[in-house]
């Protein structure tokens, strides 16, 4: 297993890696909206944060080698469904068919008061 780190995403916040790619598979945690020049959110809504989410991932992936296209499923956390028509549209601009396998959960609530959070499994 390698450990996948890079300063165009946000440093984990706790003790976990920002990704882990084992074999062909790259295994990306759950990325918040935070712009890493910042360290803060994006933005206000959901469609921003779901925005800036794919964002850190495609960075990781590119850290890893790879990109946003081999894409093989997603886990999307929302701490309300109502924004779901939103972050579906996001998520339509950054995948093409055929579209990864994906989850969608609503949450109680996400680290930091973000209301997305996104993680990604990508083959390398």
């Amino acid at each position: 297993m390698t450990p996948i780190d890079t300063p165009n995403a946000p440093g984990a916040i706790g003790p976990y890696s920002q990704a882990m790619q084992t074999g062909d598979l790259l295994f990306v945690s759950g990325q918040l909206p935070i712009d890493p020049a910042t360290g803060a959110f994006a933005a206000e809504d959901a469609a921003g944060q779901m925005r800036q989410c794919l964002a850190n991932i495609a960075a990781i992936a590119q850290a890893a080698g790879t990109d946003m296209s081999r894409t093989v499923k997603t886990t999307i956390l929302l701490t309300d469904l109502s924004g779901f028509e939103a972050v579906n549209a996001v998520y339509a601009e950054a995948f093409a068919a055929p579209f990864p396998a994906r989850a969608c959960y609503e949450v109680s609530a996400l680290p930091k008061g973000a209301m997305v959070e996104v993680e990604a499994v990508i083959g390398c």
